[in-house]
């Protein structure tokens, strides 16, 4: 099986409309169907672009988080319709949801033929706790597509190795992490351990996160972030694990084709097998 997948490297700037919005997200999604690419990751919190059109209740300047998830229905019909055109899984990065009083951080999974999944954000950082006052989801999906079975960690959530060892043993090859991280630590933090991953798990990840910068928007003005596809270190891979990556704080997308047979290969026979070699007589295996 191979596939092919595109990560977006979303510029964060202040519109005016629920339209500029739209243009942006459908210019990222054709540039990514011109290289007839199976499945495009945007990057966590980029709706939060929505917030710096104004108009909010405490401050005419910025919506507060709490009235992001008024757009909820807008941006699904909008990734609706492009996956339906464009026959593209789209992974609509992540967007604001409330349910019974509370926020959520969720990750949506388009499919082409207009059915939605969703991932929660199971680990919730000290910012989304006391700035947003965000909850966390409680438990793990893992998704089949027609290109194999995937799963969706966010940011945070891929600094916990217990849960990737969950998705891989449910059967995920390809993990993608949408991202948001404002400075180089958080960047590298998220970009370190999406190679761990992939080293213990054999398995691939993409990611990618926000650039550029919303000045009205609290928590969203500074952004560093690089897409990223990354592989196990092994022979049939490249030596650093990098299979493709853009330019740091560049406004771009980046695709490359994955070949998970390559991961049977090195599960089975490869320099380590990190996954069939797992000591689960000393810890807990977590399928």
């Amino acid at each position: 099986m191979k596939l092919r997948v595109s990560a977006v490297q979303y510029h964060l700037h202040t519109i005016k409309s629920f339209e500029e919005f739209a243009a942006q997200v459908i210019h990222y999604v054709k540039t990514a169907e011109e290289f007839e690419t199976d499945f495009v990751l945007f990057p966590e919190l980029f709706t939060t672009q929505l917030m710096s059109i104004g108009g909010g209740k405490n401050d005419p300047g910025a919506l507060t988080i709490e009235e992001l998830p008024a757009y909820t229905e807008a941006y699904k019909q909008l990734f609706v319709s492009l996956a339906r055109s464009t026959g593209i899984h789209l992974i609509g990065g992540t967007h604001i949801v409330e349910e019974n009083g509370r926020l959520y951080n969720t990750a949506f999974l388009f499919y082409p033929d207009g059915t939605i999944a969703e991932q929660r954000k199971l680990h919730i950082t000290p910012t989304e706790v006391h700035g947003w006052n965000m909850a966390a989801g409680d438990g793990l999906q893992v998704f089949d597509t027609a290109k194999g079975r995937i799963a969706i960690l966010i940011c945070y959530d891929i600094e916990f190795p217990e849960i990737v060892r969950m998705a891989r043993a449910r059967g995920a090859d390809v993990i993608f992490c949408p991202s948001c991280t404002d400075d180089r630590h958080g960047f590298h933090r998220v970009r370190y351990t999406c190679h761990a991953r992939t080293i213990e798990n054999q398995v691939y990840v993409v990611t990618t996160g926000t650039i550029g910068s919303l000045p009205t928007v609290d928590f969203m003005r500074g952004n560093y972030g690089q897409a990223a596809v990354i592989t196990p270190n092994d022979v049939p891979f490249p030596p650093g694990g990098v299979l493709a990556a853009g330019e740091i704080n560049h406004d771009m997308v980046i695709t490359a084709d994955l070949d998970i047979g390559l991961l049977h290969q090195v599960r089975d026979k490869g320099s380590v097998t990190t996954w069939r070699d797992r000591r689960t007589d000393l810890y807990t295996d977590w399928s």
